[in-house]
């Protein structure tokens, strides 16, 4: 027996069939493509990919559909869950899901969002939080923290004028109709297998009809922040964490027993 014939080769990972074999676009240190990863991964575990429908709105959410490999189609700024609705609402046996920034879930869209959970749409929303417009220039958004520096708040965000950060997963979770709302982040390799698992169990919220499911996931983007890739990460850790806690607001008793069953 030689020494190549006593080898035995293992895989232990391969790359989803849901995510495009393409290079990315996005800024070196973004985690846009961790998050589409993720997806992809967990849309390969549950066998969806045929049944699966991405809607993705304006900002750098928008490329989504480049990278996952399913069926998608772009809303207007900020109405992607009324589309949604739609969509699912017309075919009730698809898998439909979200994936929005905090510009734009948290801003132009913010009603979108928060009346699709108050009647409880079967749909899933992947919500991206990196505390700034990404695409448009490095702007305030509605999660830029307190005295965080943007381009349009240039010494500051000051809550007397600018109002406070809005926390998103907070107030879906008080609302009737979701079903499982829950915060995680993207900057270590331990929080991120917590946002797949939690990505997975949103969707099969979605699969057992449990009610509206939301994911917020904290977000690095060094180039609007002005930060070196590793910088960004600790950023998010030791700002952003703490200013938005990681966890869960919602899990319904009926979404406790599904993951019971995982």
């Amino acid at each position: 027996m030689t020494l190549h014939e006593d080898l035995v080769r293992t895989v232990v990972y391969q790359h989803p069939q849901a995510l495009e074999a393409i290079s990315t676009h996005y800024c070196p240190g973004c985690t846009h493509g961790i998050a589409h990863r993720l997806i992809a991964e967990v849309i390969d575990e549950l066998g969806i990919q045929e049944q699966t429908i991405l809607v993705a709105p304006v900002g750098c959410a928008v490329f989504a559909y480049d990278y996952l490999a399913v069926d998608g189609v772009e809303a207007a700024h900020g109405r992607a869950p009324a589309m949604a609705t739609g969509i699912k609402r017309s075919l009730p046996d698809r898998i439909v899901f979200t994936y929005q920034g905090d510009g734009d879930l948290a801003a132009i869209g913010t009603a979108e969002i928060i009346h699709a959970a108050a009647r409880g749409e079967h749909i899933t929303t992947i919500f991206i939080n990196n505390a700034i417009y990404g695409m448009t220039g490095g702007q305030m958004a509605p999660t830029s923290l307190p005295d965080q520096r943007t381009t349009s708040s240039p010494f500051g965000r000051n809550p007397a004028i600018a109002g406070n950060p809005i926390r998103m997963t907070e107030l879906i979770a008080a609302i009737e109709g979701s079903a499982y709302v829950v915060r995680r982040s993207l900057h270590n390799v331990r929080e991120i297998r917590k946002a797949k698992k939690a990505i997975k169990t949103a969707f099969r919220v979605q699969q057992a009809g449990l009610g509206f499911a939301m994911v917020e996931l904290l977000s690095a983007c060094p180039t609007n922040w002005g930060l070196s890739a590793p910088d960004a990460l600790k950023w998010v850790e030791e700002h952003m964490v703490p200013y938005y806690p990681l966890g869960d607001y919602k899990v319904l008793d009926a979404v406790k027993a599904l993951e019971d069953r995982e």
